[in-house]
């Protein structure tokens, strides 16, 4: 009998699986790819919620586990994966200016909120007002860290390239049957896909549709990641991520043209560099109405469990809240109160 059964390969599901190499426990991968959230997201990791100068949820302690996370894996897998890169908030008016430097003097933005502000120095950019840096962020190659890792999971046999289905899952006093699997415990870490699992369908998971292009543009040569009213996200090769939308109603991985031109039209707004359109993706990200991750076990069945609800910070919040998850299950330690879906126990009517 193994000791877990993993569903989804995301951040999630590639957290957790680490977590399980870690402790030495058997287990196999199931995953159909048919979410798109991880590969297609543009891999930002940064502690502040640029929008208004506050702190995310809990990010110092997220980065002092994600950090040496990332780091291991490109140990692992042979590959660069964390490009450790400057996020540049481009400032819009004397008055953002000033917000910033109220922001950068509260104790849980100070090691993140640089003092210094930076002039702009890139013709081929509108930032009369300048900018302020946020500090420790960078950019994880997502689409090559979930490739690699399916490569090293096929490797030692514990990849099954499969659509879970629900009708073939049974649980046992003693753990799970899934077909020809036996398992102790099983893990869904699906992402927007928790929408069809029967097990957990009653959390209010929202899910919010995020667009992005990529764009090439030899002029530009601009190696910080700036945010203004979209994200440039530099890539190499003069080419360069330009996103995100937030949509809310549309749940399809499809691209639209109507985002497209939204992209480009807020770009429009600082960019005066030629560029040419290279690619334009799509994904629903799993978001949650409280903005917090879905964590934890089912409020009526002992060994199914539930990794979700990372929304756009999967890069920070996976590592961490995996490593919480298998506390809880191996060691009996409580989750943070904020993400276990305990918190949903209200919403509950039984599978």
């Amino acid at each position: 009998m193994l000791d877990y059964l993993v569903v989804g390969l995301g951040l999630a599901g590639i957290a957790v699986c680490e977590e399980l190499e870690k402790l030495e426990k058997s287990y196999q991968l199931i995953t159909d790819h048919s979410q798109q959230a991880s590969v297609v997201a543009g891999g930002l990791y940064n502690p502040v919620v640029l929008k208004r100068f506050t702190p995310a949820w809990n990010a110092a302690e997220q980065m002092q586990v994600a950090m040496p996370f990332y780091q291991q894996l490109e140990e692992k897998l042979q590959c660069k994966l964390d490009y450790k890169v400057a996020v540049l908030r481009r400032f819009a008016s004397v008055e953002e200016q000033n917000n910033w430097f109220e922001a950068a003097d509260k104790p849980l933005l100070k090691p993140f909120l640089s003092l210094h502000l930076r002039s702009n120095h890139n013709p081929l950019l509108d930032a009369p007002f300048g900018y302020g840096e946020v500090m420790q962020t960078g950019r994880v190659d997502t689409a090559l860290l979930i490739e690699r890792y399916g490569q090293f999971l096929e490797s030692k046999g514990k990849l099954n390239r499969q659509a879970f289905n629900f009708s073939k899952m049974k649980i046992q006093t003693e753990g799970v049957e899934y077909e020809s699997f036996k398992a102790k415990n099983i893990i869904f870490t699906t992402g927007f896909g928790l929408k069809q699992n029967p097990f957990f369908d009653y959390l209010p998971l929202n899910g919010t549709k995020g667009e992005l292009l990529t764009i090439k543009s030899p002029q530009l040569q601009e190696k910080q990641v700036i945010k203004s009213s979209v994200f440039i996200i530099p890539l190499g090769d003069d080419l360069y991520r330009v996103g995100a939308t937030y949509k809310w109603q549309d749940k399809t991985n499809t691209p639209t043209p109507a985002a497209r031109e939204e992209l480009l039209a807020k770009l429009g707004t600082f960019l005066k560099a030629d560029y040419s359109l290279i690619d334009h993706v799509a994904g629903v990200r799993p978001t949650v109405a409280d903005r917090r991750p879905l964590v934890g076990k089912h409020p009526e069945w002992e060994h199914v469990y539930l990794l979700n609800g990372l929304g756009s910070r999967g890069v920070l919040i996976a590592p961490y809240a995996a490593g919480q998850l298998m506390a809880s299950i191996t060691k009996g330690k409580a989750l943070h109160p904020e993400m276990d879906i305990a918190r949903y126990a209200d919403k509950y009517k039984g599978v």
